[in-house]
């Protein structure tokens, strides 16, 4: 980031920063919904494919034409191959087909245990400790998704609970993810990595989307979901307004604010997806799914809250993962 950015946010209001983080609350929140009303018409691999082209495409202009600063020059690209894996790669294979099996609400539910993974991946690997309120609530997060799985009444293998699943390897792939980008980030800055996270999504998906549609016969129509309006509304959306707008406000709340105060706003994510995925979708929303969104988001808060005391580099850690997920 430039120091006539930096000279940028230290001028503006406090406040401004604050609505930043919101709004990138409230377009990830809404994320969930457009996901599940464009898998109607696609298929995952398909749709993430459709999605990261345009957000590669959309940066690319930005870069062309000098909005957006970009020098990959000399720098190690392949060590961003590993970090593509998990990010995009295995998270949002896991996010979208956790939303075609669950619901939009409650895949809102179980990527807000990001920051737990977060904290407990840094633990185990960095050797960051956690202390005794931590841990509990991590626990009290776990708790809260045993919870929302127990709604259906049986642990038998069917979508909803390979849904589950499917979210929970979403969340280790982010704190995978979290865990490497400490690496890549003393080579490349955080609009960089996204630059070739898009690019590499582009490649990841619309290949294995591709192969597919051979596979089952059907190559010929792989482009035929974008002739319909609404796809390609939700994919403005997903990329254009999800990917890389909510990427800058993410940033300039990142610039401004402490991790103590941009810990909560992301709670505001959860929140947003499960009002989406009820008002619009109509989808179940029951007293037991409130206790299991109050523990997740207790467990979160907590998770950051007591972890305050923590040395500054597990700030930045905390800002870095909280980034990771555009």
């Amino acid at each position: 980031m430039n120091c006539p950015y930096r000279e940028m946010i230290s001028k503006s209001s406090s406040g401004l920063p604050i609505l930043a983080g919101i709004g990138m609350a409230v377009i990830w929140g809404f994320s969930f919904l457009f996901t599940k009303e464009t898998l109607d018409h696609t298929f995952p691999l398909q749709l993430l494919g459709f999605r990261f082209a345009a957000a590669a495409l959309l940066l690319t202009v930005l870069r062309l034409v000098g909005v957006i600063q970009i020098n990959l020059k000399g720098k190690p690209i392949s060590s961003l191959l590993l970090l593509a894996l998990f990010q995009p790669g295995l998270y949002f294979i896991g996010e979208t087909w956790g939303v075609k099996w669950t619901s939009a609400s409650e895949a809102g539910m179980v990527i807000a245990l990001v920051p737990v993974a977060i904290a407990a991946m840094a633990a185990i690997f960095l050797k960051e400790k956690l202390n005794a309120k931590q841990i509990l609530s991590i626990g009290a997060s776990v708790v809260g998704v045993m919870v929302i799985v127990a709604i259906q009444g049986t642990l038998e293998f069917g979508e909803h609970l390979w849904g589950i699943l499917a979210l929970l390897v979403a969340v280790l792939a982010a704190g995978a993810y979290s865990i490497l980008s400490r690496h890549s980030s003393s080579s490349f800055n955080s609009l960089e990595i996204t630059f070739v996270m898009m690019w590499a999504g582009t490649a990841i998906f619309n290949v294995l989307g591709v192969g597919q549609s051979v596979i089952q016969g059907e190559l010929m129509s792989y482009l035929k979901p974008l002739q319909l309006t609404s796809v390609l509304w939700a994919i403005f959306y997903l990329s254009v307004i999800s990917s890389v707008l909510a990427f800058f406000l993410s940033n300039y709340m990142f610039a401004a604010l402490p991790v103590s105060q941009t810990a909560p706003i992301f709670n505001l994510i959860t929140v947003v997806a499960v009002f989406s995925g009820v008002v619009f979708r109509g989808e179940q929303f029951s007293w037991i799914h409130a206790v299991g969104i109050t523990l997740i988001i207790l467990g979160v808060w907590g998770t950051n809250v007591f972890g305050r005391t923590a040395p500054k580099r597990s700030s930045k850690f905390e800002v870095r993962g909280s980034n990771s997920e555009v």
